[in-house]
Formats: structure tokens, sequence, C-alpha cells
């Protein structure tokens, strides 16, 4: 993982890696805020097909993914952006996902990031609330893609409440209309199977409540278009702001579900011909949620997932500029864990800032930047979390907790990164034989063993969780490396003795000598 240096260019080119289609929107955002759009790319890639989960990408998906991803950041480049790709539910599911991730990489120079359900979501109500007036108000925003169908519920910037749900316009249009046929049995076999899905979800939307409804997806937009061509009003090129009734929404849905075969929803005004097949889906989706949450009035969203993307882009790296450590949103989700699993914060924020300035003063060996460095400040804080669970192997517990809690802000892959970090920051070194540790890529196992090196040595410096080592620095010549340990009175000998156990996995990864000096602090 190497430091996105580019970042900090003007443009973001942002890509959302669908699982109908792959979307590219080439921005900037002004000091300001604002977001100016300087190109849009679309491509119908059909990456999942699935009527339940999608657990493989076929070949071919895969082949069509990464053409279309080759031709998207060639014209990123072009540009001089900054590429950040997001991938959401087609290959979060996907067992073979990695042979994708892979082959990007290899084709296209760029890692893309495969994001949770709650993660999407958030970035789609980040992009909304950038769209539209909305920022203090409790709004609904949810969106109808092609695998699953994310809802948030939010107020001043701030997630209250988000769930992922797999239903999705492909998913629903494969399960019950595989051959685009619209009967019946069919269309109430369809409903019951998503109200049976969403009933839960909606009774937590009910309970928090909203003011405004907002919609943010192609298959909102293209009922929309629809409704207004049915009432005779004049279809606008753009969507963004414009509100819909119930009424004209139902009534729409209504009409095409009227229509049993694709070939006459192909001729229906407002709706892209190559949505005639999954239409169906998404609009008995659609229909569910506004009589499931008795929405009167939906408002459109221009602004989703992608433009989500490039402010948080924008606003992670503000932040790092500004404080040079963990961005607001992500100290927010490191805090809340610690917070819930009772972490000792003193010992804890110790161990981070012994761990920040070790990797700063070794910049020139390891060579990594912001993104790492976040990464070990995250795993700093949280290497003890699995305490909670027990003090005997409480280095796995703490890989566990991390794997399995909601990290809004982080990836999945980061997240299993900050998971590793924590869980060699004891006892064994990593192995291949580690389940967690072997479904890392070489690069991201590079990371762990660097960053996990540092923190084995911290900890061991904060042994007896006393700040008996107050701060250090370290300095690096050709064959070793010199920790000194600034000490108020006397040597720390249980701290001493406890980075020199663990010191051999920096060792091995940086390929120096370790000597550990302490020096006498009386000021």
């Amino acid at each position: 993982m190497a430091e996105p240096s580019s970042a900090k260019a003007d443009l973001i080119a942002a890509i959302d890696v669908g699982t109908n289609s792959f979307h590219m929107v080439i921005a900037s955002v002004s000091t300001r805020g604002v977001l100016r759009v300087h190109s849009r790319n679309k491509d119908m890639v059909r990456l999942g097909q699935a009527a339940g989960d999608m657990k493989h990408l076929e070949p071919e998906a895969i082949k069509r993914g990464v053409a279309t991803l080759k031709r998207f950041v060639t014209e990123a480049k072009n540009t001089g952006a900054h590429v950040r790709a997001v991938a959401t539910s087609a290959v979060r599911e996907a067992i073979n996902r990695e042979d994708f991730v892979q082959r990007v990489r290899a084709e296209t120079g760029i890692d893309v990031e495969v994001v949770s359900g709650n993660e999407e979501g958030r970035l789609i109500y980040v992009g909304c609330i950038h769209a539209l007036p909305i920022l203090s108000k409790r709004t609904l925003v949810f969106d109808i893609g092609g695998g699953s169908t994310e809802t948030v519920i939010g107020t001043h910037g701030d997630v209250a409440y988000v769930h992922s749900a797999k239903l999705g316009h492909i998913r629903i249009t494969t399960r019950f209309f595989p051959d685009g046929v619209i009967t019946a049995d069919r269309l109430e076999a369809a409903r019951l199977a998503i109200r049976g899905d969403w009933a839960p979800v909606f009774q937590s939307l009910i309970a928090y409540g909203f003011e405004v409804a907002v919609g943010s997806s192609g298959t909102i937009m293209a009922v929309a278009a629809y409704a207004m061509a049915r009432a005779g009003r004049r279809v606008p090129e753009s969507f963004n702001g414009v509100v819909v009734s119930r009424r004209d929404i139902l009534d729409a849905i209504d009409d095409i579900l009227r229509r049993p075969t694709m070939a006459e929803r192909q001729s229906l005004e407002g709706i892209d011909p190559r949505r005639a097949d999954v239409i169906v889906g998404g609009a008995l989706i659609l229909e569910q949620a506004i009589l499931g949450l008795n929405i009167q009035d939906l408002t459109i969203s221009g602004y989703a997932l992608r433009e989500g993307i490039v402010f948080d882009t924008v606003q992670k790296q503000r932040d790092i500029d500004a404080y040079h450590h963990l961005s607001h949103l992500r100290y927010q989700t490191v805090d809340h864990l610690c917070e819930l699993y009772r972490v000792r914060r003193s010992h804890a924020e110790h161990v981070k800032n012994l761990c920040l300035r070790l990797f700063d003063d070794l910049q020139g060996l390891h060579r990594m930047g912001d993104v790492e460095r976040e990464l070990l400040e995250a795993a700093a804080l949280l290497h003890d979390v699995g305490y909670h669970i027990s003090a005997e192997q409480h280095h796995k517990h703490s890989d566990y907790i991390i794997r399995n809690s909601a990290m809004p802000g982080f990836t999945n892959d980061e997240a299993e990164i900050i998971a590793s970090i924590a869980r060699y920051h004891r006892k064994s070194l990593p192995k291949k034989k580690h389940e967690g540790f072997a479904r890392l890529t070489l690069a991201e196992q590079t990371v762990v063993q660097a960053l996990a090196g540092i923190l084995r040595i911290c900890e061991g410096l904060d042994r007896r969780q006393q700040q008996n080592v107050l701060s250090l620095r370290a300095r690096h010549t050709a064959n070793d490396i010199e920790i000194q340990l600034m000490c108020p009175s006397g040597v720390p000998d249980i701290e001493l003795w406890g980075a020199e156990r663990r010191k051999d996995l920096l060792e091995s990864r940086l390929e120096r000598k370790v000597r550990l000096v302490a020096v006498t602090d009386r000021t």
C-alpha cells in the first residue's frame, strides 16, 4: 500500500464498481466545498448475476470489468486525476473477489477498495448531503443498486442508522423474472420476499423517524422519469432536487408492471431500453419502500456513491494534511470501539504516540506514508480490545473483534489490515498458515509485518502501563537501528525486557539490527 501522494491533486476520479454498471466521475472540490464535475462515464458491465448470494464472479464478467476499468483509468490518468475505485455487493460477496482485485491491480495499477454495505451507505449519504439542502434535516436516503439496497438515516452529516439489504434489481429479476416475463404469481412472490427481508429494517427506520426521504439511484431516476412523462411533466436533464409524489410513483410502477414482456417495457418513455430487463425488480423494491415507510414525497439526489467518494477523499486528505493523524470519521470509529470494549486509554494513547514517533523516524527505511500511518494509529489504539473477551489470547480476540465490527470510514481491506497488526502485537509472528494473514495480498502482508513490528516494540515499552518511557527517538545506519528511550529516572528494566523480546519482527522486515538505549530525562 503506497502513499497516494496524487490524492492532493485537484482532480479526483471516483469509480463506482457496481453490480450492474460501473460509473466514473472526474471532479474537483473547491475550498468552499462545491463540487465541479469535469466528466462522467458509465458502462453497463453486469458484473454480478445471481438470485441469492453472489458467490462467484464469472470469468467473462471479470474480463468485462477489467476492460472497463482499464478504459476508465486511462481516461482519468490522462487528466492527471487521482483514482479511487470502490466496489460494492457483487465483489464483496464473491469468494473469488481477489482474482478480480488482483487482475485490476496488475492491468491498471490501481487498488479496488471493497467496502462493506454500511460503508457504502455512508458514502451515499455523504454524496446526497452535498447535492441537496438537507444537512440539518433528519433524512432517509435509500439507493437501489443491482445487488443491494442501502437505507440510511442521518442528520448534520452524521449517520444515525445504516443498513444494507441483499435486495437489488438484478438479484430480484434473476430470482423471480429470469426470462423477463411478468405474471401475477411472480409479482406476488417477489413482493412477499422483499417485504419479508425488509420488515425488521422498516421497523428500525420508522423508530428513528425522518423528515425527508431521498432516493439516489438509476432505478429511482428511471421510474421518476416515467412518472413525470405519464403526468405530462417535462422530463428534466438533471433530476437533482426533483420531488415526485407518492401517487405518481406508485401509478408509474403499476403501469410498468402491467407490461408483461421486455419488448413492451423497452418502449416506455424515460427508461433506458438497456434497463428494461431489470426495471421490474427495481420498481418492486421502490414500491415496497414507498408503502412500507409511508413515504409521501420522494426527493431525488443527483449525487450518490461516486460523488460521496469524491467528498470523502477530499475530506480525509484535508484532515491528514491539517492534523497528520486519523481523519475525524475514522477517529470517531476507533474511539467508539475503545469505549465499547473499555480499552485502558492512557496505555493505548501512550503506545500510539510511541508508535507514531518510531514510524516517523524510520520513514526513510519503510517508505510508507500517511495511509499506513493511519492504520498503525488505529491498530495501536485498538490492540487491547480483546481483553473485553479474555486476557488469555487477547491478541487473537482483538483480531476477531476488529474484523467483525462496523468500521465507518475504513474499507474492508483496511479493517483486515488493522486487525492483523493488532493480532501480532504479541506472541506469534505472522505466518502464512494463519488464515487472516494468508488472505492479505503480498503488499498488505508487507505492511502488516512492518507496522506490527513497530507496535510490538512500542507495546513492550509500556509493559507495566506506567509510561516509564516518556518518548523515543530513532536513527538508522546501513546496519542497525538505534532507538533512544527518554526515561524520567533510571533504566526501565521491565520495559527494556518487554521490547527486546519483541524486536525480531521489525529487524526481519527492515533488515537491520535494533538496539534499545535508555537515556535519563531529568527535565
